[in-house]
C-alpha cells in the first residue's frame, strides 16, 4: 500500500452550508512531550541509561487535538503556549504540521512551556512532568496575536471535556447550549469519593468515556458492563473502554448495547492511547455510524497508535488505517468474522491516491533551514 492517501472527510455528504465551520472544540494544556524509545528496563537510581531512540511532538490536550485532525475533522483548539522555543514549535507542528484551528488559542509571554518526559520500555511508561498553571488569559489579546479563550467557545458540531470532581467548566454549557455534542472522558478521582453527582457538567453530556476501573467506581458496580448500562441512566450514551478486552457501549435512546473485542497488537507504547480511542469514537459518532462500526473504528485507531511511540506523533491517520486494512485482508488465516468486522472500512477508503498532504511532527525540537 502506498503512504499516499487523498484527503478524506467522514462527514462527506452530511455537511450542509448553515453548519459550523468547526466540527470538534477542545480546550487544555499543551505539553511538549519528549519520548526516549529503545530503553530495555526502568531507569536505575544512580546510573545513566542511553536510549536506542527519541522523539518529540506536542502532548497534553495536543493529543486528542492531533487524532482528531488527522482523521479528518476541522479541529479547533484553545489552549496557552509559551513563549519559548518549545512553544514555537508546539504551534507549528499543531496548525502548520497538523491544520488544526489556533484562532482561539494565546501566547503567553514570559511563560515557559509544560514539559513531559516519557520513558517508554516493556509495553508501559514512566513520566516525569514539570510545568505552571498559565497566567489567566487576557480578555483583549495584543495587537497582533490571536484572541484568547473567551467563555463563549466557537459553533462547533461536537466538542470533547475532560471532567474533574467538583468542578464545572462553564465553557461546557454554553458549548450545549449552542448546539455542540458533548463527549467527555475522566481522570482518576484524587479525593477518593468516586461521586458522579460530583462530576457538574456530567448533565450537558451526550457521550461519557470512562475505563473500566474508574466506571465500575463511579456506579458502585462490580462489573464493566453493569457499570456502562448504569452509567447509561445519566448519560444519552455510555461508553466503557476494556483495555486488551476492547470496549462496550450502551445507546440509552434505543436499549442497543455493542461491545467489541480488542485488536491484538504488539503495543509499544500506550501514551496517548485514550485520546486516540476518543477522536475514532467521535469520528463515527458524528458520522452517523451505527454503535458497532463506533467503537470497532475508535478501537482500531487506538491499536494502531500503541504500535508506535509518543502521544500524538503515534495518533494514525486514514493511510495508516488504509495500509492496515490492506495488509490483513491478505493474511491467509484471517478470521472471516473478525475481517468481517471491519468490512465497512471499504467504503471510505477510495482506491485513488495523491501525495500525503501533512507535515508530521518530527521526532526533535526542529531544524534550522
Amino acid at each position: 500500500m502506498s503512504a499516499d492517501m487523498p484527503d478524506i472527510d467522514p462527514l462527506d455528504g452530511l455537511r450542509a452550508p448553515q453548519d459550523p465551520d468547526c466540527d470538534v472544540f477542545l480546550t487544555g494544556t499543551v505539553f511538549l512531550d519528549i519520548i526516549f524509545t529503545g530503553l530495555d528496563s526502568a531507569p536505575v537510581r544512580g546510573t545513566e541509561s542511553w536510549a536506542r531512540g527519541m522523539g518529540s511532538s506536542p502532548g497534553g490536550v495536543a493529543n486528542m487535538a492531533t487524532a482528531l485532525a488527522r482523521l479528518g475533522l476541522h479541529t479547533s483548539l484553545a489552549a496557552a503556549f509559551g513563549d519559548d522555543h518549545y512553544g514555537e514549535y508546539c504551534w507549528d507542528a499543531l496548525e502548520q504540521g497538523e491544520g488544526i484551528d489556533l484562532s482561539m488559542s494565546h501566547t503567553v509571554r514570559g511563560w515557559h512551556s509544560p514539559v513531559t518526559v516519557s520513558m517508554a520500555y516493556e509495553g508501559e511508561r514512566t513520566m516525569v512532568s514539570h510545568g505552571h498553571e498559565a497566567p489567566p488569559p487576557p480578555t483583549a489579546a495584543p495587537s497582533g496575536e490571536a484572541a484568547a479563550f473567551p467563555q463563549c467557545p466557537p459553533r462547533a458540531r461536537a466538542a470533547v471535556a475532560s471532567l474533574v470532581p467538583g468542578r464545572s467548566e462553564p465553557w461546557v454549557a454554553e458549548a450545549a447550549r449552542r448546539g455542540a455534542v458533548i463527549f467527555a472522558d475522566v481522570g482518576w478521582d484524587e479525593t477518593g469519593r468516586w461521586d458522579l453527582d460530583g462530576l457538574a457538567d456530567l448533565e450537558h453530556c451526550h457521550a461519557f468515556l470512562p475505563n473500566a476501573e474508574e466506571a465500575m467506581r463511579y456506579t458502585g458496580t462490580d462489573c464493566p458492563r453493569a457499570a456502562a448500562h448504569a452509567l447509561a441512566e445519566r448519560v444519552p450514551l455510555a461508553v466503557v473502554t476494556l483495555g486488551a478486552e476492547g470496549a462496550y457501549a450502551v445507546d440509552a435512546a434505543t436499549g442497543t448495547a455493542a461491545v467489541v473485542p480488542a485488536i491484538e497488537v504488539e503495543a509499544l507504547d500506550p501514551t496517548g492511547a485514550g485520546d486516540v480511542f476518543v477522536a475514532g469514537f467521535v469520528t463515527g459518532t458524528l458520522a452517523n455510524w451505527p454503535l458497532a462500526d463506533r467503537l470497532a473504528f475508535a478501537g482500531l485507531t487506538a491499536a494502531l497508535s500503541v504500535q508506535e511511540f509518543g502521544g500524538s506523533l503515534s495518533a494514525p491517520g486514514w493511510a495508516e488505517i488504509a495500509a492496515w486494512w490492506q495488509q490483513v485482508r491478505t493474511f491467509a488465516d484471517q478470521d472471516p468474522a473478525a475481517l468481517q468486522r471491519y468490512a465497512f472500512l471499504q467504503d471510505l477508503l477510495p482506491a485513488a491516491a495523491r501525495p500525503w498532504p501533512l507535515r508530521r511532527a518530527v521526532p526533535t525540537i526542529g531544524f534550522r533551514p
